[in-house]
């Protein structure tokens, strides 16, 4: 009798929110304008206003905390910076908004940089919206939102900083920013996200592996 082999593992290898795939992330390239974007393949971009904690999210999913630039400093980020996972699929880090103190005229090149990359590039297959979940849908929120629907580009929301609020807060504006979006027909989908505790990383994960296409 041929002895027994032990039964296969029925987990996949890449499960579902695991987010090991992620932290292969390196910096690739800071563009400063519309022809040095990459091309080929398929990414994903973070955008948010300047305190709403964007970098620190990416951070997080990628499980490197040097990897985007943080600082105190709100606007620190003034160039569309691109992370590559692997030859195929990209992250792409965009300059903070709506806070900044900078002149109005680097603003203005913010702004048509923004511009340029949302309407144009097309390995752009989704846009994660980075909102404080104590001041989610801001102006410029809404902005990015309406940009989204004009671009025919899939939004996801991620209200940070969820570990500054309780439960029942963190809830009450998940709820909330789901309603505003429905009223206003906004097609987005809405989660809550903490870097510090790493609450809604799997959801992100997710979220993350079907716009890249990854199939884990």
């Amino acid at each position: 009798m041929p002895p027994m082999s032990n039964p296969p593992d029925k987990k996949p290898k890449n499960p579902a929110g695991d987010n090991r795939y992620y932290r292969q992330a390196h910096f690739l390239i800071s563009a400063g304008k519309a022809q040095q974007f990459p091309q080929g393949g398929c990414e994903v971009a973070f955008a948010g206003r300047s305190n709403a904690g964007k970098s620190s999210a990416i951070n997080t999913l990628c499980d490197n905390k040097s990897l985007a630039r943080t600082s105190k400093t709100p606007g620190r980020t003034r160039l569309v910076n691109f992370f590559e996972l692997d030859e195929g699929h990209r992250l792409v880090d965009l300059p903070g908004y709506g806070f900044a103190k900078v002149p109005v005229a680097m603003k203005n090149e913010w702004q048509k940089l923004m511009t340029q990359y949302l309407s144009e590039q097309q390995p752009l297959n989704g846009l994660v919206i980075i909102m404080d979940i104590r001041h989610p849908l801001n102006d410029y929120d809404w902005q990015m939102l309406e940009w989204c629907q004009h671009y025919q580009l899939p939004a996801h929301i991620l209200l940070t900083k969820a570990d500054k609020i309780k439960r029942g807060a963190q809830q009450n504006s998940l709820l909330k920013t789901r309603k505003l979006l429905k009223e206003a027909d906004i097609d987005a989908s809405v989660q809550t996200f903490s870097a510090l505790k790493k609450t809604g990383l799997n959801e992100l994960v997710i979220k993350l592996n079907a716009w890249l296409n990854l199939g884990l």
